[in-house]
């Protein structure tokens, strides 16, 4: 099954595809990108990830070939996009992995509606504001000097910014590959700009409904777009959370490491009914081709939670997977 569908959300129609085996009973994973990408963007892990799950890919509003906005919207407004899907779809319940500005949003679906939820996987994201912590000095002069790029510089620069430094050395192709996806599959100035300004007002669940489900947070230690650190705030502000860093690695983990990030999610998500370990943080040491390892435990450092606008601090700025 892999034929585009398409539900009604408010005034909107929401594309989405079941990529599953006609009669298999692996679990449902649903996947939601980040700003300005559609479902497309997961095509690194697609395939691992689908050895292990059935898996529902979603098109954000905006993106892909899902209806563009006709004004301003909420997160909480996406997560209403996933539950229409699910609805429409005839899924009860099912896992729930989203990335950055689709981590913000999967969180929302997890505090709001924690009866369609089973495992949760957090990844590149943050707690919203007023408790995560800023975006990186790098990217906000990036997104000051975007106005005065062109359209391809700003792809360019911006996919560089998403990847770690190590990633563009060993793997120059990767910025590339990104330049060209989003050239192929645009969203518009009115989506990127809409979906901008939610991230930027959230200011998350957490401080008005706890997430129950089990919840993997993953982030790269390198990110320039999402300080890292967020992902220890949501660690720790979700009962019982799971922590597992990428040394090394960037926002777009998932295209850096895709073998490292697909045995992550899927070790998780199937052990996912066990009882919960003591060991709530980890570190994925190195799982490229050429040296693979399993995580190991870190020490937590401790970090303080500070007053800040979110990461999404631009409407007009082409961030990658954000």
């Amino acid at each position: 099954m892999s034929r585009t569908r398409y539900v009604r959300s408010g005034r909107l129609r929401i594309a989405y595809e079941l990529r599953a085996r006609r009669y298999g009973r692996r679990p449902w994973l649903v996947l939601i990108q980040g700003m300005g990408f559609d479902g497309s963007g997961w095509q690194p892990v697609l395939r691992k990830l689908r050895r292990r799950f059935r898996i529902v890919l979603v098109d954000n509003r905006g993106t892909g070939r899902s209806d563009g906005p006709d004004g301003p919207f909420r997160v909480a407004d996406m997560a209403g996009d996933i539950v229409a899907v699910l609805d429409d779809a005839g899924i009860r319940r099912a896992h729930v992995l989203g990335a950055s500005l689709g981590g913000m949003v999967a969180q929302d679906l997890a505090a709001g509606h924690p009866d369609r939820v089973n495992g949760l996987v957090l990844v590149s994201t943050t707690p919203g504001w007023p408790l995560a912590y800023p975006m990186p000095a790098d990217s906000v002069r990036l997104i000051a000097a975007t106005r005065r790029l062109t359209r391809e510089e700003a792809l360019r620069r911006h996919a560089e910014n998403a990847l770690s430094a190590r990633s563009l050395q060993r793997r120059p192709e990767l910025a590339g590959r990104l330049v060209e996806l989003q050239r192929s599959r645009p969203a518009g100035p009115r989506a990127w700009s809409a979906q901008a300004a939610a991230g930027a007002r959230y200011a998350g669940p957490l401080r008005r409904a706890p997430i129950r489900a089990r919840t993997l947070v993953l982030h790269g230690e390198a990110d320039a777009v999402v300080d890292p650190r967020n992902g220890g705030l949501l660690a720790r502000r979700i009962p019982g959370a799971r922590l597992v860093t990428f040394p090394e690695l960037g926002h777009l983990l998932w295209w850096e490491d895709p073998d490292g990030f697909a045995a992550a999610v899927t070790s998780f998500l199937r052990d996912y009914r066990k009882p919960r370990s003591a060991d709530r943080s980890a570190t994925w040491r190195d799982t490229s081709p050429t040296s693979r390892s399993t995580p190991t435990p870190s020490r937590r450092r401790p970090s303080r939670s500070r007053r800040a606008t979110s990461p999404l601090a631009s409407s007009r700025s082409p961030i990658t997977a954000m």
